[in-house]
């Protein structure tokens, strides 16, 4: 028999010392997106379907939890992806003119896990630049990605750079329909080069070289002047180069590298996408790209360009930060200077526990190393005496 406290698969509460170094990643990460002027927005956790789903394609459908709205009767999704949503809230609530930079957090919920060892309910946080359709834009949503990760603790990160551009160009001078579009993206991600040879079988020759040399573009800075030399020189796989080029030119040595089969989230991307990795973790720890065409679906076109990640993945590989232990303060409600001195602890960010009646001193040993003590008047911090 199953026990009533069981959780689904790849379900699992989060316990105190972990809990901590999440809300500590959450509240410096959004900090620094403040400072960065990225305004936080808080979108629902469940939408209907109709708005929710719009523009992200087949696999987001798949990845979303239904459920029927026994308000309206409507089928209602709980949300598998934040970014969606503040593009709705840019170009429906907002409706402003020029450069939006908007910042979220929130859980998100998936189907199916990503990968065996993966939550099925990500902590999602992430920043969003909307009404620049310039490789500036794309720039400082990067910068601003490293600048995090290194802050967080997590080292020096490397970027893999990619562009949709180049793949949809070549789709679409080979005249293939949506479902081979399809099936092509998938063999790229995976660089299944016999399955492109059998898939691309009936496209022209010079279009399907250039298809099946895709999965082998990718390397250091020097891949990019060899796609020029390998690839049609189609006006917008020239553009998605030049665009290329400029990110990786500003990134610094060994920390960017380009990926031309890297076409993840192709469904809604629309030009340069990312990866972010950092060592120790074999999957990329935070994604991101150009998504221009998410705000027309939504009735208003505007550029868009962000990232997101997931904070409990995060806040499990990134090194380990020493956790502040508390002080434990006598239950002495009536004596003022008592009162005061935990009140000015507490304001300088130490934790102060109160010791409550009827529990020894060793009890509070998981949660206090220090104690307040009456010396010569006054009240002091010293180490705890559990005896």
């Amino acid at each position: 028999m199953q026990s009533h406290w069981t959780l689904p698969e790849y379900i699992a509460d989060v316990l105190p010392p972990e809990a901590q170094r999440i809300e500590l990643l959450r509240r410096l990460l959004l900090d620094t997106f403040r400072v960065h002027g990225y305004e936080l927005t808080m979108p629902p956790l469940l939408e209907y379907v109709d708005s929710l789903l719009t523009g992200t394609g087949h696999d987001m459908d798949l990845r979303t939890f239904k459920l029927v709205d026994q308000i309206s009767g409507r089928t209602m999704g709980l949300r598998a992806d934040i970014t969606p949503q503040v593009a709705r809230i840019d170009a429906h609530l907002l409706n402003r003119e020029g450069v939006t930079r908007l910042a979220y957090c929130g859980s998100v919920l998936h189907t199916l896990p990503a990968g065996l060892t993966v939550t099925r309910e990500p902590l999602q946080i992430g920043a969003e630049i909307y009404g620049h359709a310039g490789i500036e834009a794309d720039l400082e949503v990067q910068s601003l990605l490293l600048s995090a990760l290194r802050l967080a603790g997590a080292g020096r990160a490397r970027l893999d750079l990619g562009h949709v551009g180049v793949f949809r160009a070549l789709a679409e001078l080979a005249k293939v329909d949506g479902a081979t579009a399809e099936s092509l993206f998938s063999l790229m991600q995976t660089k299944d080069i016999p399955g492109l040879k059998e898939a691309t079988a009936g496209i022209e020759p010079v279009l399907r070289a250039a298809l099946l040399r895709l999965p082998r573009l990718y390397g250091g800075k020097e891949v990019i002047e060899a796609a020029r030399a390998e690839l049609p020189a189609h006006p917008r796989i020239t553009a998605a180069l030049d665009d290329l080029a400029t990110l990786a030119a500003a990134m610094p040595a060994r920390q960017a590298s380009i990926d031309l089969a890297e076409l993840r989230g192709y469904q809604y991307h629309s030009g340069v996408v990312f990866a972010a990795y950092i060592d120790g973790l074999p999957n990329a720890i935070a994604r991101g790209g150009r998504y221009d065409e998410v705000g027309k679906i939504f009735g208003r076109a505007r550029p868009a360009t962000g990232f997101s990640l997931d904070l409990r993945e995060l806040a499990a590989f990134i090194p380990s930060q020493a956790q502040s232990v508390g002080i434990l303060a006598p239950w002495q409600t009536a004596d003022a200077a008592l009162q005061a001195k935990i009140a000015e602890l507490r304001a300088a960010g130490e934790m102060v526990v109160h010791a409550l009646p009827g529990h020894d001193k060793a009890s509070w040993g998981p949660c206090c190393n220090r104690e307040l003590v009456l010396r010569k008047g006054a009240w002091a911090v010293e180490p705890l005496n559990a005896a």
